[in-house]
C-alpha cells in the first residue's frame, strides 16, 4: 500500500545540465518499492498535482530518483537543498516482473534512471542498452557499468557510443546474448515501439514503462489513459506504468 510522508533530502547532486538526483530518507516506503514503480512529489504549495517521478535505486530505507527539469514543478523540486524535506506518496504502479533468467535493460533518455533499479536487483543479472541524445546528456553510465555484465551505449549524434538509434543496439545486444529471457524497457513510445519490433523478430519477451502525464496517480483520473491492444483504455499509473508489450495498442 502507498504511503504519504515527508522524507528528509539527503543530497542533491546535478547530473548533466537538465538531471537532476535527489537521495532521500523514505523509511518503510522505500523498503516497500518494487522495480519500475514510481513515487509522487508535492512540487511547492502553489502547484496543485503532484509529479511523478520513477525510482532510481534504493538502499535500505534510502531512495533516489532523478529527474528533468522540464516545467515548474520540476524547477521548483531542482531547486531544493539537503535538509529539506519533500512531500512523497508512494511506492506507485505495477513494475516489472523478472522471468527465470538474465534480463537486458532497456532505457532512453529521462527513462534510463528506473532502469537501474532493475539492472542492480535482476536475480540472474542483466545486460544494458542506453540512448542518449548526446554524450552531454548522458547519465548514471558508470552506474550501469559497475551494476550490469555489458553496457551498450547509443546517441542521436554519434557523440557517445554508436551513432543511431536505441533499437539497433538492442538489435545487436539480443544477437550477442541469445541467453537474455527478456527485454525491460522505459523510454519515449517510439523507442518502446521500435524496441518491441526488435524482440518479436529474436523471440525475446518485452516488457515496457509507459511515459505518461499523470494527474492524481492513482487511477482517480484520465490523465494517463492508455490504449491497449484489445481497445480498453488502461491508466499508466494505475494499471501500469509497466505493461507487457503485446498488450499495448501502438498505432494509437
Amino acid at each position: 500500500m502507498p504511503v504519504q510522508k515527508e522524507c528528509p533530502i539527503l543530497s542533491v547532486e546535478r547530473l548533466n545540465a537538465d538531471a537532476i538526483s535527489i537521495w532521500l530518507e523514505c523509511g518503510e516506503l522505500a523498503k516497500a518499492a518494487a522495480v519500475g514503480q514510481f513515487v509522487n512529489i508535492k512540487c511547492g504549495e502553489a502547484l496543485l498535482l503532484r509529479r511523478p517521478i520513477s525510482i532510481c535505486r534504493v538502499e535500505d530505507t534510502r531512495l533516489n530518483v532523478v529527474f528533468e527539469v522540464r516545467g515548474e514543478g520540476t524547477a521548483w523540486l531542482a531547486a531544493r537543498s539537503a535538509g529539506e524535506t519533500l512531500d512523497v506518496l508512494g511506492p506507485l504502479g505495477h513494475g516489472f516482473t523478472y522471468p527465470e533468467g538474465k534480463v537486458l535493460v532497456v532505457g532512453g533518455g529521462i527513462g534510463v534512471p528506473p532502469m537501474l533499479n532493475t539492472a542492480l536487483r535482476a536475480p540472474a543479472g542483466a545486460i544494458a542498452c542506453l540512448g542518449f541524445r548526446s554524450a552531454e546528456r548522458a547519465m548514471l553510465v558508470e552506474e550501469f557499468q559497475r551494476a550490469c555484465e555489458q553496457v551498450y551505449l547509443a546517441s542521436d549524434d554519434g557523440t557517445l557510443g554508436v551513432h543511431g538509434f536505441v533499437a539497433d543496439i538492442v538489435d545487436a545486444a539480443l544477437t550477442e546474448h541469445p541467453e537474455v529471457a527478456a527485454v525491460l524497457a522505459c523510454g519515449p513510445r517510439i523507442m518502446l515501439k521500435t524496441t518491441y519490433d526488435v524482440c518479436r523478430r529474436h523471440g525475446v519477451a518485452c516488457q515496457v514503462s509507459m511515459e505518461e502525464r499523470m494527474g492524481c496517480g492513482i487511477g482517480a483520473c484520465l490523465v494517463c489513459a492508455c490504449k491497449s491492444a484489445d481497445g480498453a483504455y488502461r491508466h499508466v499509473c494505475k494499471d501500469g506504468p509497466v505493461f507487457a508489450a503485446e498488450e499495448v495498442c501502438w498505432d494509437a
